[in-house]
């Protein structure tokens, strides 16, 4: 059998307690990589940054498994009824009908309601929770208030029903999706050589990092999570030297608010008045 069959075949029934296993692999991977090649030597106490992102990361956990059915049951419609590019695709090799599914995944599931995000003040609101942390490392990549939870599975919803993803190549993605993210997002220091090269398939630890300079332009830069591709194709690709990224957001520069889970539950309905990126080169 094709190994790429046997792969979609695996998480077309994975077990729950497989993917926690994933998440938290991942999470302890980079963990202790952080540990030892950092990029930035946080002078900080681990674990009480970790808390309110793995309070979060618990929330994404929970809301995607109650909606988990959803899911499901999309992805079973779209191939009875054979809806949706690969469905309406002729016969490919599996390699190749699951590599152009997982690129219309990430493009429709990951960089599109990035980018949206980044364009509408009350889901940007939301998105804030993520960007407002100050010291970015591994855990920062579910970050994320419950609310864009939410809006995050719509869009894969809507990825899924485009795409006409079979639920195993759906598993698929989401569990790179989040080994990436938790790569991208991990305070490691790779080669600044290595790191260009990957940028040209997968978003890099350096290229990530850029989006989470807190300042514009380059704060609406770099949406992707695993594909590159879209930053280039869409012109949303920015470059920054590493050594001079400052995380955090400008409009809440509080750190010691912005490490704690009720006011970062709070935020999404501060108000503020968002600064251009004129305003910002000004």
């Amino acid at each position: 059998m094709d190994v790429m069959q046997m792969i979609i075949d695996y998480f077309e029934t994975i077990p729950s307690s497989h993917r926690s296993l994933i998440l938290v692999s991942g999470l302890t991977l980079f963990w202790v990589l952080e540990g030892s090649v950092p990029l930035f030597k946080f002078n900080y106490k681990k674990w009480r940054h970790a808390l309110p992102n793995l309070f979060f990361t618990l929330t994404t956990v929970i809301i995607n498994f109650i909606l988990a059915f959803l899911l499901l049951n999309s992805a079973d419609w779209v191939v009875a009824n054979q809806f949706g590019v690969l469905q309406w695709l002729p016969d490919l090799p599996v390699w190749a009908f699951a590599l152009i599914g997982l690129m219309l995944l990430d493009l429709i599931g990951a960089y599109l309601p990035h980018w949206v995000e980044h364009r509408i003040k009350p889901l940007w609101m939301i998105h804030l929770v993520h960007h407002s942390d100050h010291k970015v490392d591994t855990t920062t990549a579910n970050r994320h208030h419950p609310l864009e939870s939410v809006v995050r599975f719509v869009f894969t919803l809507l990825g899924v029903l485009l795409v006409g993803a079979p639920i195993g190549l759906v598993m698929l993605y989401q569990s790179l999706s989040l080994v990436l993210s938790q790569f991208n997002h991990a305070n490691i220091q790779l080669p600044k050589q290595l790191d260009r090269w990957l940028r040209y398939v997968i978003v890099s630890p350096d290229m990530h990092k850029i989006h989470h300079h807190y300042r514009l332009p380059f704060t609406d830069a770099n949406y992707g999570n695993i594909f590159s591709l879209w930053d280039h194709a869409f012109g949303t690709y920015m470059d920054f030297e590493r050594e001079r990224i400052v995380y955090g957001v400008d409009v809440f520069p509080d750190e010691s608010k912005n490490n704690q889970i009720k006011e970062l539950l709070k935020q999404p309905f501060q108000s503020y008045q968002r600064p251009t990126a004129e305003a910002e080169k000004n």
